[in-house]
């Protein structure tokens, strides 16, 4: 039995891993911690999970925490820095859902992030928890950073064209689509219901902190040899509370039809559990993979001109955050990578 504890359940990625957690038959959860809501029952936050979860919300300690085979970070980037070194040091393995150990390069995050990096000699050794790339490493890893959502579905959808050198790196374009739980819980005007119902729309289309975590994923994935990859990536709002659609183009530099594309990714995911590449000609939804750590995915060459399509569906809060994370954690224990996160999509 893993003892876990998860640092920061306030969230949305928080209660996602309570949700899985309580219901994984390997796991023992040891705690939950919160600054401002120490004290206060996790069912009284958190009504769904009344009769599944009866911890109470504590300040971290982290002589507590070092007890524990595990510790999930749910917060915000920077809060994890502070204390990940001192578990690392006594041996707890840490699974960190924010995005402070995701790039190697310490100088781009921080200036993606605006902040100086608290930990950087600690990047070197986190590993990418992306268990369709790096599921070797993981197994042995003490410190896995998980990805982010957008990054998960857009590299999903582009790595096997690109291991297969079939597309330009330098051309790659991602137009992205989130649910508002993807900006966390917390109280804003732009994401008032009000003012996000009947509407559509885009931002941080000069610049979004997830695409130096793309371009790297991506990068691991090209031939010795061959162009880095360059993304233009623009993100939108959806007004709906969860999941991502990325709509993935890339020009394609060989001849390769819809069928050997198709086969390509058949054969590439063929030994994915989570990763379902769906008949030829389909749209995959959002609502398919709602609670679920499923990607869905759809590869087309529309015309059979030079562009490759790519259509990625996952759960932002789930393949995109704590269902990946817990797939990390099964994998980490040899554990049946699918424990705990074998339930179908929650429809309608």
């Amino acid at each position: 039995m893993i003892k876990a504890a998860i640092v920061g359940g306030t969230g949305y990625t928080g209660a996602e891993l309570l949700r899985l957690l309580s219901r994984h038959p390997g796991v023992e959860l040891a705690a939950i911690t919160s600054r401002s809501l120490a004290g206060t029952p996790v069912a009284e936050l958190f009504p769904n999970l009344r009769g599944h979860c009866d911890l109470i919300f504590s300040d971290p300690d982290p002589a507590a925490l070092a007890a524990c085979d595990l510790v999930f970070f749910a917060t915000p980037h920077g809060v994890a820095q502070a204390l990940v070194p001192t578990l690392i040091s006594r041996g707890v393995r840490v699974i960190d859902l924010s995005a402070d150990f995701r790039l190697r390069d310490v100088g781009a995050w921080e200036h993606w992030y605006g902040q100086p990096h608290a930990a950087p000699k600690l990047t070197a050794q986190a590993v990418y928890g992306l268990p369709e790339v790096n599921r070797a490493e993981i197994a042995r890893a003490q410190l896995i950073a998980c990805p982010g959502c957008y990054p998960t579905a857009i590299q999903l959808g582009w790595i096997p064209l690109l291991e297969a050198a079939l597309v330009d790196p330098r051309q790659l374009v991602a137009s992205a689509a989130s649910g508002a739980s993807g900006a966390g819980r917390q109280g804003r005007v732009d994401l008032l219901l009000a003012e996000n119902s009947d509407n559509f729309r885009a931002y941080g289309a000069a610049g979004h902190r997830h695409l130096p975590e793309i371009e790297q994923g991506l990068n691991r994935a090209r031939p010795r040899g061959a162009e880095s990859a360059r993304v233009t990536f623009v993100p939108h709002l959806l007004p709906m509370v969860r999941g991502i659609h990325a709509t993935l183009f890339a020009t394609a530099v060989k001849e390769t039809g819809g069928e050997q594309l198709q086969q390509l990714f058949e054969r590439r995911y063929r030994d994915e559990p989570f990763v379902d590449v769906m008949p030829m000609g389909s749209h995959p939804q959002t609502r398919s993979v709602r609670g679920t750590n499923m990607c869905r995915i759809s590869v087309l060459r529309p015309q059979q001109r030079d562009t490759v399509v790519v259509l990625s569906v996952i759960d932002n809060l789930a393949k995109g955050a704590s269902a990946q994370a817990i797939q990390n954690m099964n994998i980490m224990f040899d554990l049946d990578e699918t424990q705990g996160l074998e339930s179908p999509a929650l429809l309608p």
